[in-house]
């Protein structure tokens, strides 16, 4: 009513209302026009700084899009790239968005020395997700931050870890019991990411989530699968990049509703430990708990003002943990499987050295994990051929024959020989992933106690087809055959 009032009082005084909605309609088109001006701008800028990188030919709309097939199927395109273009190139998503895919490890090693997050458009649609917590802050916040985390990842923190990673790896195992030993293959993928779902709520919250018996689909499972597909689709499509057009999608839709979920779950988690270590407060507990997990160290971290974190920044740490601490290691230990399984000779030289180590038992210990040295470079050299994080690619110069599984390229002889930029799949410099030892401890577990129980095989008929989501996956599953090891007396 307001605005048909005022129309009517222009008129009064002579003043044509469909004037002042040309006038309207010019100042939207002005608008328009110099936005699309802007980007323009850009564009001529990132080419001036790009052109001294030579790289693949590219559309002027599309860019390298094209190239790739909507189901991400074709990541070979990447490192055949890599190989014609050693030290660096560019990639375009659209007219406006570049990147410059980094390979020779000088160049690695200069990037990765700043303090700042590498990848400032992709770290962005992330943040509905997990906030703004480690990965993605910047400046004195990320400072801040790392400082009061940095003793949750403290040998003596990871310590009494071990024994729980175990303890959820044998529940794992023990339900791959109704595969072994019969001639159809089954998919890991899933088992795996629940365990390790499964072992991080143990170590890290001190939960007992029981998700990998629990009847029906982990609803949390679910929706990082499902944050993760979204994320990836909005990166390589241009329009999504808009967060009003993403918002009015139905993917936009679709990512909101699995970001409730995932948050719900966080929070449930932080809940829960809230009220136990009240608990124990009051009751004179807390000093008789058998270990310190990672959320009692944010719930409890205070800087040199006592100041702690905020509730909001709590979640965020706690939703990056979850996502980085589970999914991602996740498919390290999946694609470890995988390559091993392919590879009967290195498999067994693992297995003898695990028997040797373990003398008997059925689990793992901290002393354990350095008794198992063979089985431990086969963790990076899966990691190699099949990188969890698919965006931290290897220099194919530096490597002699990446695609052939090697676990004693990384003897520390071979390493010392290569730059320690040549790989980097848990990063490098200020902002390494702070919870790497976390990980590679879990990875060396599972697949020592994998080993152990099992031989893995392939099923030639349902090879993988990696996809890039935010970690490695693959298309169509990972399908693997197991048998029962026969143990010594």
């Amino acid at each position: 009513m307001g605005l048909i009032e005022s129309i009517k009082n222009l008129t009064q005084f002579n003043f044509d209302p469909w004037r002042v909605y040309h006038l309207l309609a010019v100042f939207c088109l002005v608008f328009v026009v110099l936005q699309i001006a802007k980007l323009f701008v850009k564009r001529q800028k990132w080419i001036r700084v790009l052109e001294c990188f030579p790289g693949p030919p590219t559309h002027w709309l599309f860019g390298h899009v094209h190239e790739f097939r909507q189901d991400g199927t074709d990541l070979d395109k990447v490192l055949i790239w890599g190989e014609k273009y050693p030290l660096a190139y560019p990639m375009w998503f659209g007219p406006f968005v570049a990147f410059l895919n980094i390979h020779h490890p000088d160049y690695v090693k200069t990037i990765l020395a700043s303090t700042e997050p590498k990848d400032d458009i992709a770290y962005q649609f992330l943040i509905p997700w997990i906030g703004d917590g480690l990965l993605v802050s910047q400046g004195q916040k990320w400072f801040r931050h790392r400082r009061l985390l940095t003793p949750g990842f403290h040998y003596d923190v990871l310590k009494p870890y071990v024994k729980l990673m175990a303890d959820s790896t044998k529940t794992m195992l023990d339900k791959w019991e109704a595969f072994a030993n019969k001639d159809e293959s089954f998919e890991l993928f899933e088992h795996v990411s629940l365990m390790t779902l499964d072992s991080i709520m143990k170590c890290a919250f001190s939960s007992n989530s029981n998700c990998q018996i629990e009847s029906g689909t982990n609803a949390y499972i679910q929706a990082v699968y499902e944050l993760s597909y979204l994320i990836n689709l909005r990166f390589r499509t241009f329009p999504y990049h808009c967060e009003t057009i993403f918002h009015l999608s139905p993917h936009g839709y679709r990512f909101r509703k699995a970001c409730r979920i995932a948050h719900h779950h966080t929070e449930e988690v932080i809940k829960k430990r809230k009220e136990a270590l009240k608990e124990e407060m009051e009751l004179g507990k807390r000093e008789k708990k058998r270990y310190l997990d990672f959320l009692d160290i944010l719930l409890c971290a205070r800087d040199e003002h006592q100041q702690g974190l905020s509730d909001e920044a709590i979640r965020a740490e706690v939703d990056t943990f979850m996502f980085e601490g589970h999914d991602t290691t996740a498919s390290g230990i999946s694609w470890i499987l995988y390559n091993l399984a392919g590879h009967p000779e290195q498999q067994q030289l693992c297995r003898e050295e695990i028997a040797q180590a373990l003398e008997g038992k059925d689990s793992m210990e901290w002393e354990d994990l350095s008794k198992i040295p063979y089985t431990t470079m086969t963790v990076p050299e899966g990691c190699l051929i099949g990188t969890s994080v698919y965006g931290i690619h290897r220099n194919p110069t530096v490597w002699e024959n990446p695609s052939v599984f090697d676990p004693l390229r990384f003897l520390p002889e071979n390493c010392a020989k290569r730059s320690p930029h040549a790989f980097v799949p848990f990063s490098a410099g200020p902002r390494n992933c702070i919870g790497q030892n976390f990980a590679m401890n879990e990875m060396k577990v599972a697949v020592a106690l994998t080993l152990r129980q099992y031989k893995l095989e392939r099923d030639p008929e349902k090879t993988p087809k990696m996809i890039p989501r935010l970690v490695l996956r693959s298309l169509n599953g990972i399908h693997l055959k197991i048998k029962h090891v026969e143990l010594k007396p």
